[in-house]
């Protein structure tokens, strides 16, 4: 038996010999007369009453003033296309390893490759004899296992390794110089091989900001211009009843149409902007601010299309990092700037 229950068994066979006519109710009262008090203590605590106070007075409920604004939107981007061009240091660096990798490997056995006298033979050794007998393609008139195979690293200025040559010298090897019947063929009977496209585009060279196929190596991003003649991303107020990254895709799908295939990154913001409310002189609201919350979107395909658009957005560009640092506002482009790529 507990200790509570043997001093209370105790203390109410001492009543019943006392005050035989106490009802249970009342010798549980007596027997432990502190539990009313202290209940009634932790009331008058949690109520911030006075000591001779009994009942709560009703508190006192101030409306708060709709201060902000809630509202979400969403930073679209299309991810880089291309990698980006290597600089001149990485273009010598890689130059240097084609060319170390000729002292350190065996010589290239065309046999194993090509059957004797075949057209392919044929070709190859063509090829090979133009190159000045050297089996790599692009790294020059260089010559591994001669007295000057330790001299393989480029100097200061010099085009060896440039894109454009590189791309020329591989374009021309692969064109075929035999016919089908085993023969070296004419100047004129070399079919030249397709060209690669241009890393450049139409839409860079003409400027278009509302093409995607404009700076495939960097990131764009979809900015939309106002009634108000201001840049923004896309963004709507919250209603009580959506989550932001609901009132994202909404916003995205208001403003730009359906005509996109796109997704959210995820469902945590990226970025905010805060817009202080302005109040007049008897501290009363003259305009609420606004708290914006960015989500991250991808787009896989399509376009933005603003017409119907329900926002009373005007217009749209797809723009790089350095070109949103002009189109923007400093302080709306100072509180996304850090979600965003370097290229």
């Amino acid at each position: 038996m507990a200790a509570s229950s043997r001093g209370r068994t105790a203390a109410a066979s001492l009543l019943r010999r006392g005050q035989s006519s106490i009802c249970a109710s009342c010798r549980s009262a007596q027997v432990r007369p502190y539990s009313a008090s202290a209940g009634a203590a932790v009331a008058a605590e949690a109520h911030h009453l006075k000591p001779t106070e009994s009942s709560p007075h009703p508190p006192v409920t101030v409306t708060p003033r709709a201060e902000y604004r809630i509202r979400s939107g969403v930073i679209l981007t299309r991810a880089p296309l291309l990698t980006r061009r290597l600089t001149p240091f990485e273009n010598a660096f890689f130059f240097y390893q084609k060319r170390l990798n000729e002292r350190l490997v065996l010589p290239f056995r065309h046999t194993l490759y090509f059957k004797k006298d075949t057209a392919t033979d044929l070709d190859w050794r063509i090829k090979f004899e133009e190159r000045g007998r050297i089996a790599a393609k692009d790294i020059g008139r260089y010559y591994a296992r001669g007295r000057n195979a330790w001299n393989d690293e480029l100097l200061v200025g010099s085009t060896l390794s440039e894109e454009d040559r590189v791309r020329e010298i591989l374009l021309k090897d692969a064109e075929n110089r035999v016919t089908e019947d085993g023969e070296v063929a004419d100047k004129d009977e070399v079919v030249p091989v397709e060209r690669p496209m241009d890393r450049v585009t139409e839409a860079d060279k003409t400027n278009n900001v509302r093409r995607l196929d404009r700076q495939l190596d960097r990131t764009l991003y979809l900015v939309v211009q106002g009634s108000d003649g201001k840049w923004q991303f896309p963004s709507e107020d919250v209603p009580t009843d959506e989550q932001l990254h609901e009132t994202a895709a909404r916003a995205l799908e208001s403003a730009a149409g359906v005509n996109m295939n796109t997704w959210l990154v995820g469902r945590v913001p990226v970025a905010h902007l805060v817009t202080q409310p302005e109040f007049n002189e008897d501290t009363s609201l003259k305009q609420r601010g606004e708290k914006v919350f960015f989500l991250k979107g991808r787009i896989m395909a399509g376009q933005a299309d603003l017409n119907g658009n329900t926002l009373g957005y005007t217009d749209f560009n797809w723009l790089t990092k350095d070109e949103l640092k002009e189109k923007l506002s400093e302080d709306y482009f100072h509180s996304v700037r850090n979600m965003m790529a370097d290229r």
